[in-house]
């Protein structure tokens, strides 16, 4: 982040108004935002604002988004957290208080919050106490790092600042009067209110601030959501939209040829066990063996394939798809050779070539044993190396598979994890090239080792952690 925060950035907010006290509409102020580097781009969440009228139906929007999300970290923000609390003059005339009025709400408190989550760090959210008018009477709800946080509330959209941190702004579009019945039955069954009273509030403040305050930013969504939770068809789009956002990191919309496999609980869990500094060397391989089995999977699938129709055991004709014959892997020792398992079981007979190549420190680029297949050339090659961090190992085995004859579009590099300085060079180089890994990240330190990693994965592999000579095959 850059040097400010958004605190030194906002100013203050004033008192809250009184009913009949309405603004004109929050001051476009001329703040410098704060900046993000390239790295915690690729890390934040990603943010979703819900907004509409009481009543509208926006608790059971994202409601379902969350559950669609199961398998995702959601952090659900509501906006009616973060009311001022009220003096003893107010409290005295909290009849007149007007809670759908956007000075009602502490915007300050709720950027404070918002700027940590989308850095990454947890933090305490307030629970507001609605009978004393108060925060401070219950715990706050502590929340941790999320993939998709979504800040919900009448007015979430009003204030330029907190609208500037959402990459997807939701409209909950419910007519009027299906929004006051379900506010009569809420506040007086629910809430046990006089139906007298509630109507009062409608008419004194919750139709005037939704015609003032609400309905106005309607316009900077970019969905509006008729029928609120009973959209099913809108929620589902917006939800595979989700998904495709967070399938795709930064780096991807800058090499199309860069895949990341799709993350989910079972991929960040193995991730988290291979990179663990206690996990044992057992469980390390199994777990890494499964991660591999993955990328290999999903390498193969960018592999050209021919139509088939073959005949059913029924006697039906099912039309499929012929696997590529003329292929080959290339591993990079040593640690490449721990990918060779799994390409032979989803290869059956794969031949497989190697390329040794000194590592020393950011200097990887001299050859020092290659044995591959001579008809390489005809051939699809899947280049095995489960860590690409400098790049410049990747790039001298890559110029030795085209200088043996190999097309540029015809090498598919795998990885388990890959630092974007590597990225960059392996892209930049050989454009064409395609790169399948599980995991992007952060970089590299001043060893020209990628963080946060998972050390030397070769050493941890094949138990060789206290043995560092590499042996030379025989050729």
């Amino acid at each position: 982040m850059g040097t400010k925060s958004v605190v030194d950035l906002t100013e203050s907010s004033s008192e809250v108004h009184f009913s009949g006290v309405y603004m004109d509409g929050i001051e476009q102020r001329n703040t410098e935002q704060p900046t993000t580097s390239a790295t915690d781009m690729n890390k934040q969440p990603f943010v979703i604002g819900v907004a509409g009228g009481a009543a509208s139906g926006k608790t059971s929007v994202c409601d379902l988004i969350i559950q669609q999300l199961h398998d995702q970290r959601v952090v659900l923000v509501n906006q009616d957290s973060f009311y001022h609390n009220l003096t003893e003059e107010q409290l005295i005339r909290v009849q007149d208080y007007n809670f759908d009025h956007p000075e009602a709400f502490d915007t300050e408190h709720l950027l404070r919050v918002m700027d940590k989550l989308k850095r990454g760090q947890a933090v305490d959210i307030p629970k507001y106490d609605f009978k004393g008018y108060k925060t401070g009477v219950f715990p706050a709800r502590r929340v941790n790092l999320a993939d998709v946080i979504i800040l919900e509330g009448i007015l979430v959209f009003h204030d330029p600042r907190v609208r500037a941190l959402m990459n997807m702004k939701i409209f909950v579009d419910t007519d009027a009067d299906i929004r006051l019945a379900r506010r009569i039955k809420r506040d007086t069954a629910d809430n046990a209110r006089d139906i007298g009273a509630v109507l009062d509030q409608y008419s004194k403040f919750v139709k005037p601030a939704f015609d003032d305050f609400i309905l106005p930013t309607k316009k900077y969504a970019d969905i509006i959501i008729p029928r609120g939770g009973d959209n099913h068809v809108a929620i589902d789009l917006i939800v595979q939209h989700i998904r495709m956002k967070l399938g795709q990191h930064d780096l991807c919309k800058i090499y199309p040829s860069l895949y990341v496999i799709q993350s989910t609980f079972q991929i960040r869990g193995m991730h988290t066990l291979i990179r663990d500094s206690q996990t044992t060397k057992h469980d390390f391989v199994f777990y890494s063996d499964r991660l591999i089995r993955l990328v290999v999977e999903h390498g193969l699938g960018h592999l050209p394939f021919t139509e088939k129709q073959v005949i059913t055991p029924t006697g039906s004709v099912y039309s499929g798809v012929d696997f590529c014959k003329r292929l080959c892997g290339v591993s990079i020792i040593r640690s490449g050779e721990s990918m060779e398992n799994a390409l032979r079981a989803c290869c059956k007979g794969i031949k497989i070539g190697k390329i040794l190549i000194h590592r020393e420190g950011d200097n990887g680029q001299q050859l020092i044993y290659e044995k591959l297949p001579k008809d390489i050339s005809d051939r699809h090659v899947l280049l095995l190396d489960p860590i690409l961090g400098t790049g410049n190992s990747a790039v001298q085995a890559i110029s030795l598979l085209l200088k043996k004859g190999v097309p540029e579009s015809n090498i598919i590099f795998l990885n388990l994890i890959s630092a974007p300085q590597g990225i960059h060079v392996v892209c930049k180089s050989f454009p064409k090239i395609k790169i399948v890994t599980s995991d992007i990240e952060i970089g590299l330190n001043e060893d020209f080792r990628v963080i946060p990693g998972m050390g030397e994965f070769g050493d941890r592999y094949f138990g060789t952690d206290d043995d560092h000579q590499v042996l030379l095959p025989s050729q």
